[in-house]
């Protein structure tokens, strides 16, 4: 007896397979990039960073003063450490507010034990900023 019809499915699928693999590898074969010279396989970049297959001009050279060449990280401003601001809440049964920062305009949380002189609310201050997990605190407050 002949073929069953599933098995002549996957002899047909096979053969198809096969004739595929053959056409890529023709077409490989057509397309083939090797044997290209340097000089067509180079891209450039040009100064506004797109990429070419013209060189740049070498005409357009500029030159840096050694002094704006800055090597390694951007150094950090040192700023005052005193600011002034406005408390804007404190409660004094829990020894805890918010002093509005003059400068940045930033809240700043502020507890009963970082300060110097007893503070209400409206009243003018300078403190130092501290930097904690949640934010900045106001410590060494005192009443301008």
């Amino acid at each position: 007896m002949g073929e069953s019809f599933s098995k002549k499915e996957k002899s047909k699928k096979k053969a198809k397979q096969k004739q595929d693999k053959i056409a890529k590898m023709k077409e490989r074969k057509a397309n083939n990039q090797k044997g290209k010279s340097l000089e067509d396989m180079m891209a450039y970049i040009d100064e506004n960073g797109n990429i070419t297959s013209t060189p740049p001009a070498t005409t357009e050279k500029r030159d840096f003063p050694l002094e704006e060449i800055q090597l390694g990280a951007t150094p950090i401003v040192q700023e005052d450490p005193i600011r002034e601001g406005t408390v804007t809440f404190y409660n004094t049964s829990k020894a805890y507010g918010f002093i509005k920062d003059k400068k940045s305009g930033e809240d700043v949380f502020v507890h009963g034990n970082d300060l110097s002189s007893p503070i209400k609310e409206k009243d003018k201050v300078s403190f130092e900023r501290q930097a904690t997990p949640r934010g900045y605190k106001a410590i060494n407050v005192t009443v301008i």
